[in-house]
């Protein structure tokens, strides 16, 4: 498929090639050279990009595989890309539409942006969704099939898309963030679940890229990027971005702060175990705010509580949460030394759990044993990890390593532990609430792995403070729609009778952009069929009926309508 403007053909020498069939001329990127052992010559691989212009040979009809080898071209402005497909994907974006109008964010946004900008911010974080993609030079690929919420569904170009993003200022996203959150009830107590990731950028000028504490260590500089979700509405609250140099415990106090900031008193949070420090819950302990914190089994702080305890609980039918197939007992004690206030420590024991953490430490210990076996006779000192597990013995003569011997009492004290953790708490609450309320967690956990593989943005492409806070900011927006989505199918989910799996994001999505419309010879578009029994189901989690989506879609094609004739109107200078 070529599309319907001009660029001019790439200068890359040796590189582009021309061949003529049935009177067209045909523009070849030559892309890579593979080596033939057989024939003993370099063949050329080349690929078609374009269609070279009759009346200027400096320029070509381009096509996709021009966008995917040259995605740094610069396309030529929306006023030269009046057309567009003759059909049209519109089931998801009658969706998005639908959450954008619900939650008002039209309104909030127009409060900080121009009108067309508006439209332009939100079809990017339509794009992010849809397109499981954040590159800004394939979001004039997405809007050639897509309807738009640009006035008049114009297209803008991948350069349009940059300058929209490297012009928007930190006022913009912290006044959509205050009118956001402003807009959320006060009245009952709220769990908020806060959680941090970081994200590779390989930029020039950005202040807040720094070498850090990666999740995967990739060797380039990273920031840290941390999302506040309302456990009980379902919904982000807020981001932050900051320095790839600063640690989840030191940044949590900047969190809580702009909380309280942000107008809300009557709140608990959700937290990792990577939050704990005495300073963090001596803060959140003067400001009245309840938590929930995670800690692992082998963990020093518990790991003597789980053992006082282990015996006592595991096979009684009363302690076991069938929600989770866990056994739990709660048990009072400090925090740290010193601590005046109560705190409850909830144990859970999960017999699957134990099977797996007995059989990945008998593992590691097997490959520690592998790679010291090649030691052996040879000058090698061990790290911290073997002087863990065994007993290191070297020849006194020449320091020379002879064998492992097993601390049996260690690894035994392992064993003991493996199949265990805890949550702790600062209000009184069963095990089986406190294990409920920690796992409602894993909504704001989605949220990430959505951000990362969904919305493209594992790392961040863009090269100044500008268009990186910009980017997170569409990112967020987008997150907010994407989050509706998932919370939208669930709901819908339980309301059927079988499970089907379409009822996920990217299935559903997949689904939806199979409701088509097309444009007939009278340059009307019209959907192109009827909407099936699996769309049907997918559209009912949002409201949306078959009456709906035929009057959003005549609501399309008039609009479309209309900018055609406005383009024809200028184009005749009437």
């Amino acid at each position: 498929m070529y599309l319907d403007f001009k660029v001019d053909i790439p200068v890359v020498h040796g590189k582009i090639t021309y061949r003529e069939k049935a009177g067209t001329e045909y523009v070849y990127y030559e892309y890579d050279r593979i080596y033939d052992k057989n024939t003993q010559k370099t063949n050329p691989k080349r690929v078609t990009i374009g269609k070279r212009d009759h009346e200027d040979p400096s320029k070509m009809l381009p096509n996709r595989n021009f966008l995917q080898y040259f995605p740094d071209a610069e396309l030529p402005e929306e006023k030269d890309r009046a057309n567009r497909s003759s059909c049209l994907r519109v089931g998801t974006w009658m969706v998005i539409r639908k959450i954008i109008r619900d939650y008002g964010l039209e309104e909030i946004l127009s409060g900080y942006m121009p009108e067309k900008d508006v439209g332009l911010f939100l079809d990017l974080a339509t794009y992010t969704i849809i397109c499981e993609d954040n590159a800004a030079q394939y979001y004039p690929d997405y809007a050639y099939n897509h309807p738009l919420l640009t006035p008049d569904m114009r297209i803008y170009s991948d350069s349009t898309v940059s300058r929209l993003l490297s012009s928007m200022t930190d006022d913009q996203s912290v006044g959509f963030l205050n009118e956001w959150n402003e807009g959320k009830s006060r009245r009952e107590k709220i769990y908020i679940s806060y959680d941090a990731t970081n994200k590779n950028c390989q930029a020039g000028d950005v202040d807040i890229v720094e070498f850090g504490h990666a999740k995967v260590d990739m060797g380039v500089p990273i920031f840290n990027y941390t999302v506040a979700y309302d456990r009980n509405n379902e919904e982000p609250l807020f981001y932050e971005k900051y320095s790839g140099s600063l640690t989840d415990t030191v940044q949590l106090k900047y969190m809580l702060e702009k909380v309280e900031g942000y107008g809300y008193k009557h709140v608990g949070f959700i937290l990792d175990r990577g939050y704990f420090s005495k300073a963090n819950i001596r803060f959140m302990d003067e400001h009245h705010y309840s938590f929930i914190i995670m800690v692992k089994g082998m963990k020093a702080l518990v790991n003597g509580l789980i053992l006082s305890k282990k015996g006592s609980f595991e096979n009684k039918w009363a302690k076991y949460i069938e929600d989770y197939d866990v056994y739990g007992t709660t048990v009072r004690a400090e925090l740290y030394e010193g601590d005046e206030r109560t705190r409850y420590f909830h144990i859970y024991h999960n017999t699957i759990k134990e099977g797996v953490e007995r059989a990945e430490i008998a593992k590691k210990i097997r490959k520690m044993k592998e790679f010291a076996k090649k030691q052996v006779n040879r000058e090698y000192e061990f790290g911290p990890a073997y002087h863990h597990y065994f007993r290191i013995h070297y020849n006194d003569k020449n320091h020379q390593f002879q064998f492992l011997e097993d601390r049996t009492d260690v690894i035994e004290w392992e064993n003991s532990l493996c199949g265990y953790f805890c949550i702790i708490t600062s209000e009184k609450m069963s095990a089986k609430e406190a294990l409920l309320l920690y796992k409602s967690r894993d909504t704001s956990e989605k949220l990430f792995r959505g951000d990362k593989s969904y919305l493209g943005d594992k790392s961040e492409r863009v090269y100044s403070n500008e268009s990186v806070a910009a980017k997170i900011f569409v990112e967020f927006v987008a997150l907010i729609i994407r989050n509706k989505i998932y919370t939208s199918l669930k709901e819908g989910e339980r309301t059927l009778s079988d499970k089907p799996n379409y009822m996920t994001v990217p299935a559903a999505i997949k689904e939806l952009e199979k409701i088509e419309m097309t444009r007939q010879t009278d340059n009307v578009y019209r959907l192109d069929h009827g909407v099936t029994k699996k769309q049907k189901r997918i559209l009912q989690a949002f409201g949306i009926d078959v009456p709906l989506v035929t009057y959003w879609a005549k609501e399309i094609s008039n609009q479309l309508k209309e900018a055609s004739a406005k383009n024809r109107k200028g184009a005749d200078g009437k």
